[in-house]
């Protein structure tokens, strides 16, 4: 089958304003958090029975992985995200803006990945704030941007799953 080109108005471009909106809405949040909150769990303020709000530093990946190392990860996040961003920008290139799906799972995943690059960039980590926990057990800390990233990479696992039309 030959597939016509899309113009930049058809193609699913037109869904990075989620991107944008996201990555805004994260951002706005973590200079609420930095400017608004004590850092570090001393300073946590219980929310749930199983929820806190907190102002922590990631110098990892989402979920804190490798944020023990020396340093060298902030780069390699960051090229990574920029590799990602600039794939899944193509992608949308070539997918029809009425593909709501998987528009939507590559904004997220846009999104999120543009928020903590901008925290690697300009502060040297991420920002995280969000503390779930089951009695002493706590979940590594995130934030909006890590739950888009991580939304928008189910989304595209479901999709594997979903049963595709096939057009003669």
């Amino acid at each position: 089958m030959t597939q016509q080109a899309l113009t930049l108005k058809q193609s699913g471009v037109r869904w990075l304003w989620l991107a944008l909106l996201i990555f805004v809405a994260d951002i706005a949040i973590k200079l609420v958090v930095m400017n608004g909150m004590g850092y570090g769990w001393e300073n946590r303020i219980e929310v749930l029975p199983f929820f806190n709000l907190l102002y922590v530093h990631n110098y990892g990946a989402a979920f804190s992985f490798l944020s023990d190392q020396a340093g060298w990860q902030r780069w390699l996040f960051t090229g990574i995200a920029f590799a990602v961003v600039g794939l899944l920008a193509f992608w949308m290139r070539r997918l029809p803006s009425s593909d709501k799906w998987n528009n939507m799972a590559y904004a997220f995943i846009i999104g999120g990945a543009v928020g903590n690059v901008f925290d690697r960039v300009v502060h040297g980590f991420v920002v995280d704030y969000l503390d779930f926990y089951w009695g002493t057990y706590h979940w590594p800390a995130f934030n909006l941007a890590d739950s888009a990233i991580c939304i928008g990479a189910a989304m595209i696992i479901l999709d594997g799953f979903r049963g595709k039309k096939q057009t003669a």
